[in-house]
């Protein structure tokens, strides 16, 4: 028997001023839906959804939830005043046995529920809006950007976590890995329709250019036959005005039609123009330190950055990440040790608080009264690499309409301040990129772009980034803040790292929660003695000797391999030994892993004898 939908939306229609967002729109969510929510910014993805969770009224159209159907939504910027703690608002509405499923949830998410709620950071209060669901276990979850201000860690264990659920849920996130490993089905919202896809978000790429191909090729069709029409028209229409009126009603009908075709948003006009070359040395990092009080952030360090390098910094949040960006490029100065900038260095910098924009002014004025990018006399026109432009034109090349442009930063999504930092950015030319952050809030199609415009980039890229797929896209060496104020320089991107250090066979085992600490590498188990009376066979007692000295063998490998890797410029100087020594590294680690495992197995057998 057919299971009743648990939402359902029929006709919604809602436009914000003179623009419709949606008109006449369908949607069902059926339990146990796993569906991702995708669209560019300014879409209406966040409009929909809070139309789906009941907190914005459509103007036209109805909602029809099943009764009994619980459904939980996470609030962007949830009012914290009435709770002392995070634990007060994560566990509002529970009933006191229930508060463990809370409890739970934070410490997945590295959250400490203890923290009074008027002291929280903006990520702190995000986290406790994802827990406060979780514990919920509402029959449907709407999850808006629930990724930002996760690290790597908590992503994997949130999840793992909704790998598992039996909720429905719709999500928003610019996070390919995160959709890809959850989606189900895809929702496209796309010049106020909403398209369903029911595959998972990794076939929805093709699946969306095969629609702009088809919508091409009948517009181009209806655009001949309109030629072709309104040449009959010009030619024989006087001559034949009783007998094809309808001929002519027709026409009109094309034009009509053709009118109708809503044009679709371009991508963003953004480039990235490196200035003069720098010095082939861009940053020489020789045992600098940082701590602040009893809190080691980073133990002594080092670390050579040359002209066309991509290096990622990853880490824990918390763990000094941009501590080590600010030391780095000389925004810092360490505790101990030296660090030595490269000559003609031309430096942007993207910091992930966006404090370069003023909230109170106009997009317009943030632009203009950028010294970098004002015209002497003009407060229309910006300087954009060296040549003066409109400063509409300019915004307009960023998605940003002739509208927005005297509206103040405050209104804008995440998305779309994103979009404007990046435009004051590529407007000045630059040999070194400062990336802190540079992905949250951006859309799939901005993102796509970013990470060609690095790709083609002949400067270089520092990079702080918990998008796992971004940054196995741009980076060419990634540190790690490994805890304990320890950094580990690993080449290529964040499976590459994950490779080195051993941990693909272990991600791909079931019983492994991401939530957890990776566990510190054994110790080559010593001999058991196989002189004893044990359950052993002759030949398990000689496998129990044999192993320790395998297990140092391949540990030995394994080290060899390591430091093959540890060199940032092998991936680019040489793809083929790069590709086939993480290769290497990865099998000798899972047959490590196998010898430990067998050892502890035959050792208990000969201790139980």
């Amino acid at each position: 028997m057919a299971r009743a939908p648990l939402l359902q939306l029929s006709g919604i229609s809602l436009g914000l001023g003179q623009q419709p967002l949606f008109e006449g729109l369908d949607l069902v969510i059926q339990p146990g839906d796993r569906l991702a929510l995708v669209g560019r910014n300014g879409s209406g993805k966040s409009t929909l959804m809070k139309v789906i969770a009941g907190l914005a009224e459509p103007d036209a159209g109805d909602r029809v939830l099943t009764p009994g159907t619980g459904v939980a939504y996470m609030e962007q910027d949830p009012d914290f005043t009435p709770f002392a703690t995070l634990h007060d608002f994560a566990t509002d509405g529970l009933e006191p046995g229930d508060h463990w499923r809370a409890e739970a949830a934070a410490e997945g998410l590295k959250l400490d529920l203890a923290t009074a709620a008027a002291a929280a950071s903006g990520g702190e209060r995000r986290r406790a809006a994802l827990v406060r669901i979780l514990a919920r276990d509402p029959d449907l979850m709407l999850l808006d950007e629930p990724t930002n201000h996760l690290d790597i860690e908590a992503i994997e264990w949130l999840e793992t976590h909704l790998g598992q659920t039996r909720a429905a849920f719709l999500l928003i996130s610019h996070d390919r890995a995160f959709l890809t490993a959850l989606a189900r089905a895809t929702l496209w919202i796309d010049r106020g329709e909403v398209r369903r896809l029911d595959r998972g978000f990794a076939e929805f790429e093709a699946w969306r250019d095969k629609t702009w191909e088809e919508e091409d090729e009948a517009r181009h069709k209806l655009d001949r036959k309109i030629r072709s029409e309104a040449r009959w028209a010009v030619e024989g229409i006087s001559a034949r005005r009783k007998r094809n009126m309808g001929r002519v009603r027709a026409l009109q009908d094309l034009r009509s039609q053709r009118a109708a075709m809503i044009r679709r948003q371009g991508a963003a006009d953004m480039a990235l123009e490196s200035g003069q070359q720098s010095g082939r040395k861009v940053i020489e990092a020789e045992d600098i330190s940082k701590a602040y009080g009893d809190r080691t952030v980073l133990r002594p360090f080092s670390l050579r950055v040359l002209r066309g390098d991509r290096v990622a910094i990853v880490g824990p949040n918390g763990a000094g990440k941009t501590t080590l960006l600010k030391m780095l490029t000389g925004e810092l100065e360490p505790d101990s040790g030296t660090v030595t900038l490269g000559t003609r260095l031309q430096m942007a910098v993207f910091d992930q608080a966006r404090s370069a924009l003023d909230p109170d002014k106009t997009l317009w004025d943030s632009l203009t009264s950028d010294p970098s990018m004002s015209v002497d006399g003009r407060s229309d026109q910006v300087m954009v690499r060296g040549a003066p432009r409109h400063v509409v034109g300019y915004l307009k090349d960023f998605l940003f309409d002739e509208g927005q442009a005297r509206a103040p930063v405050r209104s804008l999504s995440g998305g779309e301040k994103a979009r404007l930092l990046l435009a004051r950015i590529m407007a000045r030319e630059s040999n070194l990129l400062v990336l802190d952050e540079p992905t949250n809030d951006l859309d799939v199609e901005t993102l796509d772009l970013l990470q060609d415009l690095l790709g083609e980039y002949p400067g270089t890229v520092l990079l702080v980034s918990h998008d796992r797929d971004f940054l196995d896209r741009v980076a060419t060496a990634t540190v790690a803040m490994e805890g304990d104020g320890r950094a580990v320089v690993y080449a290529g991107g964040w499976s590459d790292y994950r490779a080195q250090r051993g941990e693909v066979a272990a991600a791909a085992s079931p019983a492994r929660s991401p939530a957890r600490k990776p566990a510190e590498p054994k110790p080559a188990p010593k001999p058991a003695p196989a002189a004893k009376k044990s359950g052993l066979s002759f030949t398990e007692a000689h496998r129990l000797e044999a192993l320790p000295a395998e297990i140092d063998r391949l540990e030995a490998e394994i080290g060899k391999l390591q430091g093959l890797l540890s060199d940032p410029e092998l991936f680019t100087r040489e793809p083929v030994k790069f590709r086939k020594a993480t290769e290497a590294l990865a099998e000798r680690v899972k047959k490590k892993e196998t010898a430990e495992e067998e050892w502890l197995i035959l050792a208990e057998k000969a201790e139980g004898g």
